[in-house]
């Protein structure tokens, strides 16, 4: 059976993605890396860990601590200004992108697979993201697509299964896959609980609400 590698950054939608394959095809041939690049909220790496542990799937954490400084600007990355609060669709959220983080990730994720023998690429964006973050757009998900088709003699087959969804969507596959949303991290503080405010936070809330489920995890 073909390899698949996943792109789990502890969220909501990378989470239940990886519960998504692992049912279709086992958790042998899965694995999963997590990325550290200075995030404000690198405490949802704490969460990928537990839940590859709680699926017994393989898991690799990249650190990119000593480079995310020289190439990302972001009210993500730690010692920047405060978190911005409010819905996705203010303006004020834009503050949120890390520069083409997603091509840098899915670049080094591409070479992991060639380096194991992997075949499939999976990444959660969803339709959510579109509207704020350039890097989930479907125009760039197909370019990136023909891209890893032709980055080395091995071919990486970009899978983006929730492109079309939205976060509720997610939360629906979620229910009937038994995710265990209490060990993911959405909020973008770094902070003991989930603020409640920030943009992740509130589509998350929205999200569960909209499915009538209670968020398992804490706010403040």
């Amino acid at each position: 059976m073909e390899k698949s590698c996943i792109i789990l950054s502890g969220g909501l939608d990378s989470t239940t993605l990886l519960y998504d394959i692992v049912e279709q095809f086992g958790n042998e041939n899965v694995f999963a890396i997590s990325f550290n690049y200075n995030q404000n909220h690198s405490k949802e790496i704490y969460f990928a860990e537990k839940t590859c542990k709680k699926l017994n799937v393989n898991h690799q954490i990249i650190d990119l601590s000593s480079i995310s400084y020289q190439i990302f600007n972001s009210a993500l990355l730690k010692g920047a200004k405060e978190v911005p609060e409010g819905h996705y669709q203010d303006e004020v959220m834009k503050k949120t992108v890390v520069p083409n983080r997603n091509m840098v990730l899915l670049s080094i994720a591409a070479s992991f697979c060639i380096s194991n023998g992997i075949n499939n690429l999976y990444y959660g964006a969803h339709s959510g993201d579109h509207t704020i973050y350039p890097d989930c757009r479907p125009e760039f998900i197909k370019a990136m697509k023909e891209v890893l088709l032709l980055c080395d003699w091995q071919s990486i087959e970009l899978k983006v299964p929730y492109m079309n969804w939205n976060k509720a969507d997610i939360v629906r596959r979620g229910k009937e896959l038994g995710v265990d949303y209490s060990l993911t991290w959405t909020c973008y503080k770094g902070q003991e609980l989930a603020c409640g405010k920030c943009g992740s936070c509130i589509e998350r809330l929205e999200a569960f609400n909209k499915n009538n489920l209670i968020d398992p995890i804490k706010y403040e």
